[in-house]
């Protein structure tokens, strides 16, 4: 199977035309981790030679890494969208040289287009500025916060845009977030012992100390008086501790599939010493990357960092400016504060999610996010 890639690039000129650079970004579609950057202070030009000169060092790095791939190329740039696309003739005489050799790098059968909106390109746009300012102060541009091939970059799905961080931009600027308290359900019994229970396995109930943990949780959340909304993964565990909660705060439970767990395959139901014993060499590959799945047909947590973030964004668009209290699981948990942070997936091995736990994340209009709280159990105590 070829590998795939998502090439974004951007380019930019300060005067139009004026001085210009581009920048061009190389990204893993499962992980969205950074496979290679490019960026170049090209002189005075206009936005639009820019933006195919953006492109052709995105796909000759694609290239660099592997000719056979299939490439998805993602521009907030319309008239280079449509006009690679074929849809839009190339009239400009200035464009047609540069159209030509963007399309000489690879097979069109390997190549697929896709605009997206300038606020999801930030990556590419920041890459391009900072070639321009390199230019500004006679240099050449040069990485600054990550070496290409080496360093996981935020996840496309997750980037942050270039502003002020929440607590530095004024409340009128930002507007009320949509907050999400995150609740890890009540304990089975599974959860002393520690063992594997995702979507695939005996789908156990809350225990009776699971059932005691969710009347905790839902009187220090009914005190806080903040919740606006209970939405739970599907999971018996989840939807009764989301009830435990919802009936102290007078709410309704709405089930979000996109909530549920991993599914850990062949591992349900054991310990982590079980599936060393049993499957030492799928267990190696599973803590070695995030694309490596459980025996049996389980869920790669790159799989879960997808379905999370979609369920994220249409959450977040749902609840604008509300705090809605998501009752969930570990790794549904560990992914959204690992996006939120910028964080590599080997960060989900680092953090502790005690159940019936709380944290929260803040998510704002601009894109960026903020984590307010992270495993709290002193409701507990």
């Amino acid at each position: 199977m070829a590998r795939r890639f998502v090439v974004e690039a951007d380019g930019g000129s300060r005067g139009n035309p004026g001085p210009a650079g581009y920048g061009a970004v190389v990204l893993d579609p499962e992980t969205g981790e950074t496979l290679a950057e490019a960026a170049e202070y090209i002189g005075a030009a206009t936005n639009n030679v820019a933006e195919y000169k953006g492109l052709i060092a995105g796909l000759r790095a694609a290239r660099a890494l592997d000719p056979e791939a299939e490439i998805k190329v993602r521009m907030d740039s319309k008239l280079v969208i449509e006009q690679m696309s074929g849809r839009w003739k190339v009239k400009h005489p200035g464009m047609r040289p540069l159209a030509a050799e963007a399309r000489g790098i690879f097979p069109p059968a390997q190549l697929s287009y896709e605009w997206i909106p300038r606020e999801r390109n930030k990556h590419a746009d920041r890459l391009a500025n900072e070639a321009m300012d390199a230019g500004k102060r006679g240099e050449q541009w040069r990485p600054t916060a990550v070496e290409a091939l080496e360093t996981p970059a935020v996840p496309a799905e997750a980037a942050a845009p270039a502003v002020a961080p929440p607590g530095w931009a004024a409340p009128a600027d930002l507007g009320a977030p949509a907050t999400f308290v995150l609740l890890r359900h009540g304990e089975t019994a599974l959860t002393p012992e520690k063992r594997f229970s995702g979507t695939g396995g005996s789908d156990p109930e809350l225990s009776p100390v699971g059932r005691r943990q969710a009347e905790l949780v839902a009187a220090a959340l009914a005190a806080r008086g903040t919740i606006q909304a209970v939405v739970s993964s599907p999971l018996r565990r989840c939807v009764g501790t989301a009830e435990a909660v919802a009936a102290r705060l007078g709410l309704d439970v709405h089930i979000e599939e996109g909530l549920r767990e991993t599914d850990f395959g062949a591992w349900e139901g054991l310990t982590f010493a079980e599936v060393r014993e049993r499957h030492p060499d799928d267990l190696q590959a599973w803590l070695a990357s995030s694309k490596a799945a459980p025996t049996g047909g389980g869920e790669s947590f790159a799989a879960v960092a997808r379905r999370v973030a979609v369920t994220r964004d249409q959450l977040v668009a749902r609840y604008a400016g509300r705090t809605v209290l998501l009752v969930t699981h570990v790794t549904p948990i560990k992914t959204l504060v690992r996006l939120a942070l910028g964080a590599p997936p080997e960060a989900l091995f680092r953090m502790e999610i005690s159940a019936a736990s709380l944290s929260a994340l803040a998510y704002y209009a601009d894109g960026n996010a903020s984590l307010r709280l992270l495993n709290d159990t002193t409701h507990l105590r």
